[in-house]
């Protein structure tokens, strides 16, 4: 990959991992398998950065796929949590956090490939042609 490649591919990852993390996150329901998902996308991306043409519906289709597959490996099903708490408090924003937990769980008695489809269409806003 030449320079000016390798810029374009830190000013898309720059532009669009929050997004692409998010959309990961709202497909697998777990915030480390969305981190994974993500970064797998990306690697894979990378390699194939110059023959891509649509590099937004690339990566999107690639993260969905990678969520519901790092969903499925056996050492996702144990989850062990730390005791401790974050040291920074975070903002009072109950209104805006009722509702996303309340999207989560419902998101979360969805099927892993029927929760993928809502967010692409709702969530993200594609069209369903």
């Amino acid at each position: 990959m030449d320079t000016e490649d390798a810029d374009d591919f830190r000013e898309f990852v720059r532009s669009r991992f929050e997004q692409l993390r998010s959309l990961a996150f709202v497909t697998c329901g777990d915030w480390q398998t969305a981190e994974d998902a993500t970064a797998a996308t990306l690697a894979k991306l990378y390699r194939r950065w110059k023959k891509v043409t649509t590099p937004d519906a690339y990566a999107r289709t690639m993260v969905v796929r990678a969520a519901i597959s790092e969903k499925r490996k056996p050492w996702r099903r144990e989850r062990s949590f730390g005791s401790e708490m974050p040291d920074a408090a975070l903002p009072d924003h109950a209104d805006v956090i009722d509702e996303q937990m309340r999207l989560h769980h419902a998101l979360s008695k969805v099927p892993t490939r029927q929760r993928a489809v809502l967010v692409l269409r709702f969530l993200e806003g594609l069209s369903v042609e």
